[in-house]
């Protein structure tokens, strides 16, 4: 169920004060054993930084379907997403994980709508699927990348093994 509230935006872009967001891409799905969830992973374009972003098996299974650019017989809730948008002439300009707060990521949408701006509150699992079904890039916080770059989440990618990266149920 995707939850989200609408708030206008007055200025061009929304005001991240003096906080830095870098352009991240999905570079694929993992399922994590240990948890028994699945990992969205973003790099940046240089390949320097990771955001490992957990998900659930349906969210997991609508990113994968749209990285794998395959419709389903019925639209998903993701597809209705962007059908709907569509049909207002609204469009996605970006999606931004904007903060991590006790292992819960926070996202927005950011779209245009009869010239004015929006923003839309998000799980980063919906708005990343929505931006991958309407090309939009997505962001994320330089915050949110530092607090996501632990010590434990360095060793847990240590200890992964090959067979951890098993391929997405669909």
């Amino acid at each position: 169920m995707l939850r989200f509230a609408i708030h206008r935006l007055n200025t061009e872009r929304e005001d991240f004060g003096s906080a830095m967001i870098t352009q991240m891409q999905v570079k694929g799905l993992m399922f994590d054993p240990y948890n028994n969830a699945y990992i969205v992973i973003l790099r940046d374009e240089d390949q320097s930084e990771m955001l490992p972003i957990w998900v659930g098996k349906s969210e997991a299974s609508s990113i994968s379907l749209a990285i794998e650019n395959v419709a389903p017989p019925r639209p998903m809730t993701h597809d209705f997403m962007k059908t709907y948008l569509d049909a207002f002439n609204a469009k996605v300009i970006s999606v931004v994980i904007t903060d991590l707060t006790e292992h819960t990521y926070f996202a927005k949408i950011h779209l245009t709508y009869a010239d004015s701006e929006y923003t839309v509150d998000s799980r980063p699992s919906d708005a990343i699927a929505l931006a991958l079904r309407t090309q939009a890039p997505i962001f994320a916080s330089e915050s949110v990348i530092r607090k996501q770059s632990s010590e434990e989440l360095d060793q847990w990618l240590e200890n992964l093994k090959p067979e951890d990266f098993g391929k997405l149920d669909s």
